[in-house]
């Protein structure tokens, strides 16, 4: 005789774990230390989620896939995970590789919450499938082009590589800053030496180097290049894509990394949630939480708190999204469509433009808030 069925949101609490899959890049190209503070942060969520009693009384259960910055290989784990019966997927870091699962959880059906990329067309077309935590690159470039503008900045060069993301930086900077009497020039790095990137900055009399390149390299010989040629003592040197956040950056170019504003995804001060979270992360990371690490827990929260009515149920999670609103580390977070962005989008999170002082390349200045 068959059971009667449960009623809606009603859960077993038979101890069968609601599972997660994470995508996360852990092995090189992928930026590593980004992905382990992602990782961090979705792991100390789960706990704290379980703690709390789980999912109606079911613990959850993160299933971890690396990226390794491919999107093929992203595209797999998400097929993987999809026939092992997640829930919903989680993270990813690096913007191009999370447009391809975007594209896969699209298509299967299965929920994803995107932790950190930020490519404004995550998805080719309007999904319900998907939502991010993550600003679009178009909200937070623009923030950036303004702080240039602000600090003096109207002939700007950015060094970059053949890809759809850095192009698209390129194209908002461009867009944003021609209106108001700036220029951007851009140099392929692909073509040039470090050394021959000072010549053309010098040729171009820039007053700011924008960094759309990959970490550490180009990124790190680039700097040292510049901070070394003394025809370039004034220039600014500047990395909207956030590579100075991570303790590699500081070890790898000491005093060089300081005074290079980029972009971060933080309030200027943390909520008591915050503060217990950024404690929690430092222990478990033993070194500060970047702000990638805040996105890893954040995604976890909103998704337990999305899982909690629906279990395992991923079409009544995905129609969800606009009816969120939970308590983050970093504010209160609510999804909505803004105009142009292809995916459910918080709007928005806490934008900063900071630096790495040069007095005390540990401690991070704040240059400007978006």
């Amino acid at each position: 005789m068959n059971a009667p069925p449960s009623p809606r949101g009603a859960e077993r609490t038979d101890g069968s774990a609601v599972r997660i899959g994470a995508l996360v890049p852990l092995t090189r190209p992928g930026w590593v230390e980004a992905g382990e503070h992602l990782l961090g942060g979705l792991e100390l969520a789960v706990r704290d989620v379980n703690d709390a009693g789980g999912i109606v009384g079911r613990p959850l259960e993160l299933v971890v896939r690396d990226t390794a910055a491919d999107p093929q290989k992203a595209a797999a784990a998400v097929d993987e995970l999809a026939r092992l019966g997640v829930a919903a997927l989680a993270g990813e870091y690096h913007s191009v590789v999370a447009r391809a699962a975007a594209a896969r959880a699209d298509a299967l059906g299965l929920p994803f919450l995107c932790s950190s990329a930020v490519l404004d067309a995550l998805t080719e077309q309007p999904t319900d499938w998907v939502a991010r935590l993550a600003p679009a690159q178009s909200h937070g470039w623009q923030i950036y082009a303004d702080f240039l503008l602000g600090a003096g900045h109207s002939r700007i060069v950015v060094a970059t590589q053949p890809s759809v993301y850095w192009a698209s930086g390129t194209r908002i900077l461009r867009d944003h800053l021609a209106p108001r009497g700036g220029t951007v020039v851009e140099l392929d790095v692909s073509t040039l030496t470090p050394t021959a990137v000072c010549d053309e900055l010098v040729d171009k009399g820039a007053t700011a180097l924008l960094l759309l390149v990959g970490h550490p390299e180009p990124a790190v010989s680039i700097v040292t290049s510049v901070r070394r040629d003394e025809r370039l003592a004034e220039i600014l040197v500047g990395a909207p894509a956030g590579q100075p956040e991570f303790a590699e950056w500081a070890t790898l170019l000491g005093d060089d990394g300081a005074a290079i504003p980029f972009l971060r995804y933080l309030p200027e001060r943390l909520s008591p949630l915050g503060a217990r979270v950024e404690t929690a992360l430092r222990e478990r990371l033993a070194e500060a939480p970047s702000f990638v690490a805040f996105e890893g827990y954040d995604t976890i929260t909103v998704l337990a708190e999305m899982l909690s009515p629906h279990g395992t149920d991923r079409a009544r999670t995905a129609e969800s999204w606009g009816r969120v609103a939970v308590e983050g580390t970093r504010g209160s977070i609510e999804f909505s469509r803004p105009p142009g962005i292809s995916v459910w989008q918080w709007a928005w999170t806490p934008v900063q433009v900071v630096d790495r002082d040069p007095a005390e390349p540990d401690r991070f200045r704040i240059l400007h808030v978006g």
